[in-house]
């Protein structure tokens, strides 16, 4: 009797158990998107991660390429000061921010629901999926995701240039996300003019690169990700230009010569 006692409440336990490890369990209310309720995207996510290479580096390149010739689409996320953020899985189209949270929540997955998992880490603050918690900003990357360093002035040590910026507040005073606070924070970046063929290779395959923005209350204009493949050097993006609209590969260096600056992140595992 006492036996049958034990192995229910061995049972209970398991039970609870599976509970809290789900990606759909959260002490705080979490809305999912169709797709994830259905998990619409199983099949797709559960088969890259069984073929990924062992290497980290070489996932970087594995991952990112999956999701080359996805179209291009803004404002796939949901949720404002007004409404519910939900937890939205889009891998049929994707921006250039999305595009970084797919493939960095892929790198280590170990399946697909750890992986939807690494989504909430990577997208939110703390993985709590809230308006407020969303790493709106490239600056975010660095601040609450884990192992994610800013190394512009690390490996360009003295080239780099340190501003100050009031992210969200724009010029006129008005605000680019209402409900999201002021922060005033320091943002390290890169003239292009200082990489080329002789250093490049202070950059890793993986690097998130974000392109610096001059404009008050910003920090990057737009992101992708630095790959090296066969001795060329590509910067892999979810494009929004007119007649791209996709996720491609272009030059690096060719890409970067114009824009006012580069700021580096790596991912230190």
């Amino acid at each position: 009797m006492k036996y049958k006692k034990e192995r229910k409440f061995n049972s209970f336990i398991l039970i609870i158990f599976l509970i809290l490890s789900s990606p759909f369990y959260s002490f705080s209310e979490t809305f999912y998107s169709d797709e994830l309720k259905s998990q619409y995207y199983k099949t797709e996510v559960d088969k890259l991660i069984l073929s990924r290479p062992n290497s980290i580096s070489k996932r970087y390149e594995y991952y990112s390429s999956a999701f080359l010739g996805r179209p291009y689409k803004s404002n796939t996320l949901s949720g404002d000061l007004k409404n519910k953020e939900v937890l939205i899985l889009n891998l049929k189209e994707m921006d250039c921010f999305t595009y970084l949270d797919y493939v960095h929540s892929l790198i280590n997955a170990e399946n697909y629901y750890d992986f939807i998992n690494q989504l909430k880490e990577v997208r939110y603050k703390d993985g709590i999926v809230s308006f407020k918690n969303r790493n709106h900003f490239f600056y975010d990357w660095a601040k609450n995701i884990k192992n994610i360093d800013d190394i512009t002035d690390e490996i360009f040590l003295g080239k780099s240039i340190k501003v100050s910026k009031n992210l969200n507040l724009k010029s006129d005073g008005k605000l680019f996300l209402n409900g999201i606070d002021i922060r005033k924070v320091s943002i390290v970046y890169l003239e292009p003019k200082f990489i080329n063929n002789q250093n490049i290779n202070l950059l890793e395959s993986g690097d998130y690169v974000g392109i610096y923005s001059p404009i008050d209350g910003l920090d990057v204009s737009h992101v992708g990700i630095f790959i090296k493949k066969a001795g060329i050097y590509l910067f892999r993006h979810a494009s929004s230009v007119s007649g791209v609209n996709k996720v491609v590969d272009v030059n690096f260096l060719e890409y970067i010569k114009n824009k006012p600056g580069i700021i580096i992140y790596r991912n230190k595992i």
